[in-house]
This record gives C-alpha cells, structure tokens and sequence, in this order.
C-alpha cells in the first residue's frame, strides 16, 4: 500500500471495548463447533439463507435506509430492518448510520474514522470497529431517526435481536442450527461488510474522479449484495441503486424494487443522468488518472469539493419526516 503523503498515519494507541472485542473473539472460536457438528448440504443451505437475509437487512437497512435515506417506507417496516439488521451484531442501527455518515463527510480524511490508506487495512477493517473511541452514538448525526423512541430503546440494545435469534435458533434445532444459522452467517457477515470499509478503498477500478479512495469491485459486490460499487456510490450516495450499469450485479436493489411493486417500500431515489454518465466527459488527462488510482491501494486523495448529492445523502434534510401515529407513513 503506497501511504498517503509518503508516510502512512499510524492509528492511534486505542482502549478496546472490552465486550465487542471478547464477543467477536468468541464468535470466531465458535466457529470450530462446525468440526462438532459435521456438515451436510442443508446446514450449508442454512449457512447461505442466513448470511444472504442479514447482509440484505445491513445494505438495504442501515446502510442505504438509515444512513442515505435512499427510499422511503412506513413505521412497522423501518423498525423490522432496524431489527433484522441487528441481527449481525454490528451495534445499532443509529450507531451504524451516525457514523456512516460521518465516514462520508470526511472520506480517507484525516477524521475518517476507517481509512485504510491513513491508517492501514485492520485498523480500517477491524480496529476502528473495536475501539472504545467508536463506541457511542453520535445523537447529532442521526436526528432524523434517532426521534422514535422504538428505534432508540433498540439501538441501546443493539444485542437483543442477535441474542434473541441465537436462543430460537438452539430452541428449533439445537447446536447444529446455532453454528450454521447464526455463528458462521453471523462472521462472515462481519468481514464481508467490513471489506467495504477497507478492500473497497485499496482494490478496483474507479470510474469517478470522487475526493477519496472509493473503488468498484465485482467480487465486493458478489460477496456484499452490491455495496462493492462503491466508487459510484461515493459518487452519488443517495442513489438507492448502487449498480448502475446493466453488467454491475446489485441484488439489494433488485429486491428492493420488488418490494415497491408491492408497496412495501416506495420513493426509490435514482441516480441523476448527468451524474452517472459525467465520467464520458472527462478528458484524456483525468482519464488517465482514473487508471493510475486503480492501482492497488495507491493515491493521495483530492482535495474535497462538495456536491448537491453528497450534502443531500450526508446531512438531514432540511424538512424532518412527517410523524403519524403507530405505525403508518413516516416518508
């Protein structure tokens, strides 16, 4: 990796939450139980569902819903994805949101809180994630959401849904059903999501000239439901549709699609013509640049400049969400 400015930003000495860490240590130990219970083709088929309704709850839910706010939905259905979100023990969604959303505002700046290019690839994997520093909610980003106070009370406990899922799991199918259904999904979950934060920094092409290191990556996106576009998705965050080509796989979004059809979610945002296509305009020089940044892990990041997509996707609105009593309309 070719640091920044010539010299790499060595994290800074940091106090692990002592609870995130012996969970996450725990759970990746737990893991061995596999060689307790054997494998068989439906465990793995268990493996699959379990791992594929989590990473869609995480890209659909707290990524694209609670932190860009990139399509709308009713009381009832934002508080099931917070729910199912949570399920992959990634603290709560306001915590997760608030500080996505802090990770836009200051992208492989040196207030990023997970650049890998400023503070290496585990930091910006795992360390950052770990760390006492990271552990609050940061109340002032998330004020949109942070005002239901069902959404509160299950972001103060984040663990609840997780713990709750483990216990039915073992109560239908005993330890096979823990390991496949909730360790295992739950772990792979955790490197896939955090992959982003690091391996889609450092690894892909770039077809935007975004102020950070953003990449797009097929396999990411494979592995991630379609969070791997991330060089598009820097450049326009607010797009509910991160794939923006008919060859770049977003399965999230298909989904997502589908449940406007049936009115399950509605106010799908999309990408504007003109951003999508700006890359066609650049010139031979920034074109050539474009290549040089791909290669991997290498350059120092632009200076910033702010866009009316970026401000949009990173800051509240202007107007808050219409409030209706119990679970209706909240878009």
């Amino acid at each position: 990796m070719h640091p920044v400015n010539g010299a790499p930003t060595a994290p800074p000495v940091e106090r692990l939450d002592r609870g995130m860490t012996a969970m996450f240590v725990s759970f990746h130990v737990l893991v061995g139980l596999a060689f307790v219970t054997g494998v068989t083709w439906e465990w793995l088929g268990l493996a699959l569902s379990s791992y594929a309704v989590r990473m869609f709850a995480v890209t659909a839910g707290s990524h694209r819903y609670f932190s860009h706010r990139a399509f709308k939905t009713n009381r009832l259905v934002q508080f099931l994805l917070a729910w199912v979100a949570q399920l992959s023990f990634q603290r709560g969604v306001l915590w997760w949101a608030a500080r996505h959303r802090q990770h836009h505002k200051h992208a492989d700046t040196a207030e990023d809180l997970h650049s890998p290019v400023r503070m290496g690839f585990w930091w910006s994997h795992v360390g950052w994630f770990l760390s006492r520093r990271y552990e609050s909610t940061d109340s002032d980003a998330i004020k949109d959401f942070s005002r239901f106070p069902e959404l509160v009370w299950l972001n103060d406990y984040w663990f609840v849904p997780g713990v709750s899922a483990l216990a039915l799991t073992w109560f239908l199918g005993g330890l096979p059903a823990v390991v496949w259904a909730g360790i295992i999904p739950t772990v792979l979950v955790w490197h896939a999501s955090f992959a982003i934060n690091s391996l889609g920094h450092l690894f892909g092409k770039r077809r935007y000239l975004t102020p950070d290191t953003s990449r797009n990556s097929a396999w990411l996106a494979l592995l991630t439901l379609g969070e791997g576009w991330h060089n598009n998705h820097h450049r326009s965050q607010g797009s509910t549709r991160l794939g923006w080509f008919w060859w770049e796989l977003d399965p999230t979004f298909f989904v997502l699609k589908f449940l406007s059809w049936v009115g399950v979610v509605r106010d799908l945002r999309p990408v504007r013509p003109e951003v999508k296509y700006c890359f066609r305009e650049y010139t031979v020089e920034q074109r050539a640049l474009l290549v040089e940044q791909s290669a991997f892990g290498k350059f120092e990041p632009l200076t910033r400049v702010a866009t009316p997509e970026s401000q949009a996707a990173v800051s509240p609105p202007a107007e808050p969400q219409r409030e209706h009593v119990g679970f209706r309309s909240v878009g």
